[in-house]
């Protein structure tokens, strides 16, 4: 995976997963294969509902570059399919790729509308498209389509993404991040919980972001909001910052313990209680304190004690992806999905002992009550999303 810092000029393309792919909980599945297979960088994330004006403007865009019949068949697809329904709007989830030859390389990952060989043994599932799209021809009438779903819409050429980009931004100017498009029959029932998919699940291309996602698709909850994010050191420092006290709680006692015993061991002479207990509020201390500057590190990319005090607030050089879910019981089913902190405790299933490595390095967080969740979110700041500001950043140098 190359990793690009956020102002790191840079080419731009897209992918549009479609509102079926979503509703039907296969957003973790594309990601997965995306990530996986690009040497791009994901830069963004959001998931938004289009509105009628957007779609007119998206369907219109398409017709005008191209008149064949896979791009006329998007075409319609987009005019029936991505605007509300019934008086609701509908989910879709815009991935915003960077590095070169974007176009080209996304184009290849997704696959083609019209497959040269339609005869089911001969589907290998390669693309994303042959997996998750569907192109079922009329059987009656020759080279009529009567039912399509594309999984997904990117294009070929970069005249083109540049052209969709700029729709995109001045849609989503005034977009909230959290898109509530559902009416529930017993509001008082329905909770939102965030997770955070961590740094070590992207320090190269790989999959684990995506299956992480799919793996929470069984609890059944909804995907509202979604965003890349860099914690600054200050946002790491306060997100975890109870964690500090746990840690000195249960750290120091241990650790000017162990310190004791050696010292003990190594010099021959027995250390008084009240010698032990210096041990605990030094070194103990010390160490408890280590421990969390690695935390904050591994989160944000910076050392407290090594970061300048000017440096505090800006976007850390690691990245995470926050995706906040909402359901019934949401904070628990999620946290049973997730497992234990320690992994090597976590049941089989679970992603963390799918995925995690040790107590520091654990692969994904999750709110453990909607407390938690109300202070993480405004921490986080849920309702705000950089894709936007991406968008328009790379368009004013073209």
């Amino acid at each position: 995976m190359i990793h690009i810092d956020p102002g790191e000029d840079g080419i731009l393309s897209y992918v549009l997963v479609t509102p079926y792919t979503v509703a039907k909980s296969r957003t973790g599945g594309v990601i997965a294969r995306l990530l996986s297979r690009l040497d791009l960088e994901l830069a963004g994330a959001q998931m938004i509902a289009l509105d009628e004006g957007f779609v007119r403007a998206y369907a219109g865009a398409l017709r005008e570059e191209n008149q064949t019949n896979d791009i006329t068949l998007l075409a319609e697809y987009a005019e029936r399919n991505l605007p509300p329904s019934g008086g609701r709007k509908h989910r879709s989830l815009l991935l915003l790729f960077r590095g070169e030859n974007p176009c080209e390389k996304l184009s290849a990952i997704c696959g083609h509308l019209y497959p040269e060989h339609r005869e089911i043994d001969a589907v290998t599932g390669e693309s994303i498209r042959d997996t998750y799209a569907d192109l079922i021809m009329s059987g009656e009438e020759p080279g009529k389509v009567s039912y399509f779903e594309p999984a997904v819409m990117t294009p070929r050429y970069q005249k083109w993404a540049d052209r969709d980009l700029a729709l995109f931004a001045d849609f989503l100017r005034g977009q909230e991040n959290i898109i509530e498009n559902m009416v529930y029959p017993d509001p008082s029932k329905i909770e939102q919980t965030l997770v955070i998919i961590k740094p070590d699940n992207w320090r190269y291309a790989s999959s684990k972001p995506g299956t992480i996602i799919d793996m929470f698709s069984r609890t059944g909850l909804r995907i509202v909001g979604i965003k890349v994010h860099r914690f600054s050191l200050a946002e790491a420092l306060e997100f975890y910052g109870p964690v500090e006290a746990v840690l000195r709680e249960k750290l120091a006692p241990l650790f000017g313990e162990k310190a004791k015993e050696i010292l003990e061991r190594e010099f021959g002479t027995p250390l008084s209680g009240e010698a032990g207990q210096n041990l605990v509020d030094c070194f103990g201390a010390e160490y408890a304190k280590d421990q969390f500057f690695r935390i904050i590190e591994f989160m944000s990319g910076k050392r407290p004690d090594f970061c300048p005090p000017e440096d505090r607030d800006k976007p850390g050089s690691v990245k995470s992806m926050i995706l906040v879910y909402e359901g019934e019981d949401a904070v628990k089913k999620i946290r049973d999905v997730l497992g234990p902190t320690d992994p090597l405790k976590a049941p089989g299933g679970t992603v963390r002992r799918e995925f995690g490595s040790n107590v520091m390095i654990n692969t994904a967080h999750a709110s453990d009550s909607p407390e938690s969740f109300e202070r993480e979110r405004r921490i986080v700041r849920t309702g705000e999303n950089s894709l936007a500001s991406i968008i328009n950043g790379y368009l004013g140098v073209r």
